[in-house]
């Protein structure tokens, strides 16, 4: 790769090296690897710690005690501080005590016994709060404070139009929110407002002001993008609320299948991807029996072009984001047949264009979001090795911008928050793709665009102080692209899978999000269970051709896809 479009030096992460322990055999790959914690523990003394003990063994958990790492130490207790105070813990003395933090992230022995050796249990979070900051507790240097950030600000070559004038416009407020942080901070750490957002999604799903009315067609949608925000920032969701998710979502789900935006109003592709999605989300059984299968595979039917593309509704427009919504919801659902899908993915490769991105239909601009959707589409029904993916990737990491670190949706467009997802989501999907393909020379440790910056651009530049995120400094907060930004967040953070994992968090440990699946856009547990449950029902009336509606005449199969709302 010749570096074009990316954002400075590409990012230098360690590999996190799968291991396989002796006691229960289980797979710790997915956090911080003993080896390099075994070598910082062991030369501690060269990063301002003291030697005063040995570590004489890092093992995998034993299944007693899953969940955490076994870290064989001699003489007495050793500390390396909490989650929430471990930056100045990594300085400190390491024979400090360890239950003064409670047994909550820690075990031990009895304080009789301390004087033996004894087996601590550090947890997961612990252990990957340490990998947070370099080894000698110094935080990761950031991108956008360097000497030669400045150099990335666009040039016009003495030529302005319209755009230049807004491009500049835009790193002008860029360029103040460092600067103003800069000013706040003199040992930056950017932090998540993991409270703030909280409280804002919260009180979003329980109550919307009257300036959401404009939405009153989206309403499964702010189910999703709120549920999904809460599962990535790893917020549990109380019972009765998500009771009275599924109950709302019951209502929108119309008589003839699928999912209108309100209740009483007509289905839609769009709100039918969101709510399955919120309700894959909650993933209780109440919320599974909410989907009425047989006429969501109706509706489905309904929707299909003989072409082998999907409207987004009766009498509505064919776009790429509708192949995808019907892949996603048919294949989470389990009401995928050969039949349904029958020519979908010949549509969706003839809307990749010269440039190498995906258009909404053939013929038109490549955009963001409708790439995104169209190769995750084809992701789903296992034909994306049938696009061009070199040059999709060269499009791609093209529109990760140089001085923002966001990404931007189109050529010459404004960098937005939304697209951290839309974007970076195709990242991981490429990966695959071209590995699949025997390309051999795949970082085993970072996808292919810089996440440092990224991750800058999200913490600094579009959270909102009193919670939610947004598109750019400047911009109103909402609950879309709160769902996105930490979305593309996750993405940034969270490298490969359970063979080569690998975690790249900016600031401290309180900043890490939970994964996201970058097909569905819900966390894979979440994914893995919906797939599961509905595996066990069997595929309703596999065999049919055509289903009917009653919105509109039964139309004879031709071929389908997916995608959601960009």
């Amino acid at each position: 790769m010749d570096g074009k479009g990316r954002m400075g030096k590409p990012l230098v992460c360690k590999t996190a090296q799968a291991q396989t322990g002796q006691q229960g055999d289980l797979n710790i790959s997915r956090v911080a690897p003993p080896p390099p914690f075994a070598e910082w523990f062991e030369n501690r003394h060269e990063y301002g710690q003291k030697p005063e003990h040995t570590l004489s063994d890092v093992t995998a958990p034993s299944t007693a005690h899953a969940g955490h790492f076994q870290v064989v130490c001699s003489s007495r207790w050793t500390s390396f501080g909490s989650v929430n105070d471990h930056k100045m813990q990594m300085q400190a003395d390491l024979g400090m005590q360890l239950d003064r933090y409670g047994r909550t992230e820690i075990e031990g022995v009895p304080e009789e016994q301390e004087s033996e050796e004894h087996i601590v249990l550090l947890s997961h979070a612990l252990l990957a709060s340490l990998f947070s900051t370099t080894m000698d507790g110094v935080p990761t240097p950031l991108r956008c404070f360097g000497e030669q950030h400045p150099a990335e600000m666009f040039e016009d070559d003495g030529v302005e139009t319209v755009t230049s004038v807004e491009q500049k416009k835009v790193e002008e407020t860029i360029e103040a929110a460092i600067n103003v942080y800069k000013q706040m901070h003199s040992f930056p750490q950017p932090t998540l407002l993991r409270e703030q957002h909280y409280q804002y999604l919260k009180k979003g799903l329980r109550h919307l002001s009257d300036a959401y009315e404009c939405l009153d067609a989206s309403r499964p949608w702010l189910c999703f993008w709120i549920l999904h925000s809460l599962e990535l920032l790893e917020e549990s969701i109380p019972s009765a609320n998500a009771s009275e998710v599924c109950q709302f979502l019951a209502h929108c789900q119309s008589p003839t299948g699928g999912f209108a935006g309100g209740p009483g109003q007509h289905a839609h592709l769009a709100p039918t991807y969101a709510a399955v999605n919120a309700l894959c989300i909650i993933g209780t059984e109440e919320a599974y029996n909410v989907i009425d299968r047989e006429k969501l595979l109706d509706f489905l039917w309904s929707l299909k072009q003989p072409d082998g593309s999907f409207v987004m509704h009766i009498g509505g427009e064919v776009d790429v984001r509708s192949a995808y919504c019907a892949a996603s919801v048919a294949s989470l659902t389990n009401i995928m047949t050969p039949k349904l899908f029958e020519d979908t993915t010949n549509w969706i490769l003839s809307c990749q264009n010269w440039e190498g991105g995906l258009s909404g239909v053939p013929g038109l601009e490549a955009h963001g979001g409708y790439t995104f959707c169209g190769t995750a589409a084809l992701v789903i029904l296992g034909k994306e090795h049938m696009l061009d993916l070199k040059a999709l990737l060269r499009w791609v990491i093209s529109r990760q911008m140089r001085f923002e670190g966001g990404f931007q949706g189109r050529c010459n467009k404004l960098v937005d928050g939304c697209y951290s997802f839309w974007q970076a989501g195709l990242l991981p999907l490429l990966h695959r793709a071209l590995f699949n393909d025997g390309e051999s020379e795949l970082s085993q440790q970072r996808w292919m665009f810089d996440q440092q910056a990224l991750q800058e651009y999200i913490l600094l530049c579009c959270q909102n102080p009193t919670g939610g995120l947004l598109d750019k400094p400047g911009k109103s907060r909402d609950f879309y692209h709160t769902c996105y930004c930490l979305s593309g967040l996750s993405i940034a953070q969270h490298f490969g899978n359970t063979q080569h994992y690998h975690e790249v968090i900016l600031g401290t440990e309180e900043n890490r999000l939970a994964p996201t699946h970058p097909v569905y856009n819900i966390c894979p547990d979440k994914v893995a269970k919906a797939v599961q449950h509905f595996r066990q029902l069997s595929v309703p009336g596999a065999s049919r051709q055509a289903g009917p509606s009653a919105d509109a005449e039964p139309s004879e199969p031709a071929s389908a896809s997916a995608g959601p709302q960009s």
